[in-house]
């Protein structure tokens, strides 16, 4: 039992005659299925239970609740017949579940007083949550928002994708290193999922093509495999807020065709009768495997393929049920590519229309083109996904076969566009001629999608103007803006709950679905009483946060300290190390006495870096020794204080986000898509110190550029500087501030006396600064300067937090969903009531696939 938890004699429990055990709301209805559940699906009893069986009882409780409304919205849909957003992502990084489903239902009052009751700490049960790491970062914490967007404003969804038996990988620190542990998130079982061992589709790998004429006459072509697999669906039902939707998520799990050599076990042969079942499971064994391996590449490549093949034919067992044949397919679902990873898709429904359903070429590309729109989501050439030809046509010789027909069509019609210009056509062909030529995934979704977008204004215009320029000229009105969204019912209900209280004070709890309400904050911003209750709120989450610090670090942070955060992924893009050469001046300042003065502040930094990229590593390393200078020295260490949050995830982030003062958001512009943690951070009252990249053009808009601090070159004077020879040598020579602080940081200062460690870093900055670090230094001191001496004033500085909370309704993922539906999408809501199905499920609408 966790400690500080008292637990009470179990008592029997009577509902009143109209309150069901497995659908009721009341406190005692949940009283009584949650001790139904602990005892007839955890099989334990009172005096027995473990902190584990707690919370497999609350989250099976809460989700009979969920399968009603689940059940219910699949009938409805069904029955109206309603065209279905199908979104296919790689990642979902979903965050754990029983906390935003109790938000969700309605119930978190309820569910408090259900466990006071019988004397248990809810907040301990939630805490034993284990985080399904399904998602590498923005784009799946992205994925998992537009889902719940998509169930509150009930529009019919299904998100497809991988069930990794193994997600992101655990980070822990050793020495100051980063080290990768396995994520065992399924280890204790996962009570969201329904598994669905019977909704299973073949999928095939290698062997070679042969061409025949079918029974009409008509020239075909048959894949004959090397390799069989399946994959299996597992379901989680995904709640809307306010209203009675539930839709899907449904992710495959790759499962051995024939799992056990029967023959092959009694010859002796024990490893290789369970090869299959090894094989094939290992596609789905890992988040992204280690890709700079050949075998790393194919099992990327073979997991891809995997998860498109198997959503798209569930979706075309879906349509069959309602229609003769693929026609029409289009019209009942509209595929959303989430980044280039799904892209294969295109490929794929080419094949199952022309060689599984008989399609001629024509109608076959017709609907394909319009089922599919793609979402762009990076601007940096290494991320626009290529693969070798010869690797892509020895795992899929057909799809490679559909890709060059596609590309030869689609040339052509080029050539005739262009008559003159065969660069442009060189440069827009779905292959990429070279010493390796390659299957460009970008062009392959472009071509075969009826609209593509971006993520924010300015990267919308940069898709269009660089990296996609060449089909924005030749289809202008395929392209679109949709600027990303966060979902507030977790990153300000569940994770801020006291600002959540103040919210709906004001604006009545219809807020959280209309996020443009947070603008009745506005008013009060001068309010010194309404500025005192908001200063209480952030100094509760700040002393949560250093709580949580101390306990995951054993690092002391003051609460009333400036609060100056960096979490999201660790890339030389993002630019941490910029921040730490700020940090190491703030460092020397004080030391040589030229800012005997400064204002307090604890930096907090957070986020992964790839196994494989040693320079994200190394600068995880000059973090941590950075902070033990630092946090060693008396005579720095009562006005700075650096330290690193191990295994940054959305669980750990709740906890982040509501603590922040200042939110850094300092990327090389033209380089960040959107981002979707600077609008996290500004919902809560974070001010951001950010460049002009991404969504931080939009945010500053939204909340006043006065209440923003802005550094920094812009995507036009970064093209300058780097079109006319960049030298950050002559910025290191010419800044003598800067010129101390690399010295430092080569001295060996801040690693033992080893002057080579970190020599790696100083060297590209001197020699290379690709993302101009050195360039931009000067501005961000000086922004952060500003930002230091505008925290000295409580008032004006609480006054900036409001206005920024009340002025990010935009930036709801609500908002943004509304905008797929209306510019792209072309779908409405659709409705569900429990009322109208009087409580009762019928036997044969019971599933709700």
């Amino acid at each position: 039992m966790p400690s500080g938890t008292a637990r009470k004699e179990r008592a029997p429990m009577h509902g009143s005659s109209d309150e069901r055990t497995r659908t009721g709301m009341s406190p005692e209805s949940l009283k009584r299925a949650f001790v139904d559940s602990m005892f007839y699906v955890q099989a334990r009893y009172w005096e027995v239970a473990t902190p584990h069986d707690l919370y497999m009882a609350a989250a099976y409780t809460v989700r009979d609740r969920m399968l009603e409304r689940w059940i219910r919205t699949a009938e409805t849909y069904r029955k109206a017949d309603a065209r279905t957003v199908c979104y296919l992502s790689a990642e979902y990084l979903l965050g754990p579940q029983l906390g935003n489903n109790l938000i969700n239902l309605g119930i978190v009052d309820s569910a408090r007083q259900g466990a006071r009751d019988l004397g248990i700490d809810l907040q301990e049960i939630l805490d034993q949550e284990p985080e399904p790491g399904l998602g590498n970062g923005g784009l799946g914490r992205l994925a998992a928002c537009y889902l719940d967007s998509l169930a509150t404003l009930s529009i019919p969804a299904i998100g497809y994708g991988i069930r990794y038996e193994h997600g992101i990988f655990d980070q822990k620190i050793v020495d100051g290193w980063q080290v990768e542990d396995c994520d065992l998130w399924l280890t204790n079982g996962n009570p969201w999922e329904i598994p669905r061992p019977l909704l299973r589709y073949p999928v095939r790998f290698g062997g070679h093509t042969e061409p025949y004429t079918d029974e009409h006459g008509r020239f075909r072509v048959r894949w004959v495999p090397e390799l069989d697999l399946y994959g299996m669906a597992y379901d989680t039902p995904v709640l809307g807020f306010g209203n009675d939707n539930t839709n899907l998520l449904r992710l495959w799990h790759a499962t051995a065709g024939r799992s056990f050599d029967l023959q092959a076990f009694h010859k002796g042969d024990y490893y290789g009768a369970v090869n299959a079942k090894v094989g094939a499971e290992n596609i789905t064994k890992v988040l992204y495997p280690n890709d700079e391996p050949e075998v790393g590449k194919e099992l990327r490549l073979k997991q891809q393929y995997f998860f498109v093949s198997c959503s798209l034919q569930d979706m075309v067992r879906v349509h069959l049920q309602h229609a003769p044949n693929l026609e029409g397919f289009h019209e009942r679902f509209a595929a959303q590519l989430n980044d280039t990873h799904p892209s294969i898709a295109v490929a794929e429904l080419m094949r199952l229309c022309l060689d599984e359903h008989g399609m001629d070429w024509e109608r076959a590309w017709e609907i394909t083109r319009r089922t599919f729109a793609y979402t762009n989501h990076t601007l940096l050439p290494e991320a626009l996904e290529t693969w070798p030809v010869e690797l892509f046509g020895r795992l899929l010789p057909r799809h490679l076969e559909i890709i060059y027909e596609i590309n030869a069509r689609f040339l052509d019609e080029l050539r005739m566009r262009y008559p003159f210009d065969p660069e442009r056509v060189a440069r827009m062909s779905l292959i990429e001629e070279g010493p390796v030529r390659r299957v460009r995934m970008a062009h392959l979704a472009t071509v075969g999608s009826f609209a593509v977008n971006g993520v924010a204004a300015i990267h919308s215009e940069l898709v269009k103007s660089t990296v996609l320029r060449d089909f924005h000229e030749l289809w202008p009105e395929k392209f679109h803006n949709i600027t990303n969204g966060v979902t507030p019912r977790r990153f300000i209900q569940l994770s801020n709950p006291d600002l959540c209280g103040i919210i709906t004070d004001l604006a009545g709890p219809g807020w959280a679905r209309d996020a443009e309400n947070l603008r009745t904050l506005e008013p009060h911003a001068d309010d010194a009483a309404f500025q005192q209750r908001w200063q209480a709120m952030k100094r509760a989450a700040k002393e949560r946060l250093a709580a949580r610090i101390r306990e995951a670090t054993g690092a002391v942070v003051d609460p009333q300290s400036l609060f100056d955060i960096q979490v999201k992924r660790i890339h030389e893009y993002k630019r941490q190390h910029l921040n730490l050469l700020h940090i190491v001046a703030l460092y020397h300042r004080i030391k040589q006495g030229t800012d005997s003065d400064p204002t307090p502040r604890t930096f907090v930094f957070g986020g992964k870096a790839a196994p494989g990229y040693f320079m994200a590593k190394l600068i995880i390393k000059l973090i941590h020794s950075v902070a033990e200078v630092i946090n060693r020295d008396p005579e720095v260490n009562q006005r700075l204080r650096v330290v690193f949050v191990p295994n940054f995830n959305v669980k750990n982030a709740e906890c982040i986000y509501p603590a922040a003062d200042l939110s850094e958001q300092i990327s090389t512009a033209g380089k960040e898509a959107s981002g979707t943690g600077n609008m996290k951070f500004s919902m809560n009252g974070a001010l951001t110190i950010g460049t002009l990249d991404g969504a931080n053009v939009e945010i500053r808009d939204a909340v006043g550029h006065e209440n923003f601090f802005l550094f920094g070159l812009t995507v036009a004077e970064v093209e300058r500087t780097l079109a006319e020879g960049y030298r950050p040598w002559e910025y290191y020579r010419s800044h003598d501030e800067l010129r101390e602080v690399i010295d430092l940081l080569r001295s060996g200062l801040f690693s033992h006396g080893d002057p080579d460690l970190f020599r790696p870093l100083t060297d590209s900055l001197l020699q290379h600064d690709p993302y101009l670090l050195l360039a931009d230094y000067p501005a961000y001191v000086e922004a952060q300067a500003r930002a230091g001496d505008a925290f000295r004033d409580p008032a004006g500085w609480t006054r900036m937090s409001i206005l920024n909370a009340a002025r990010t309704g935009f930036f709801s993922s609500d908002r943004a969903i509304r905008e797929y539906c209306r510019n792209i999408w072309q779908v409405e809501p659709m409705p569900v009531s429990l009322a109208a199905g009087n409580g009762s499920v019928p036997a044969a609408r019971a599933d709700p696939a």
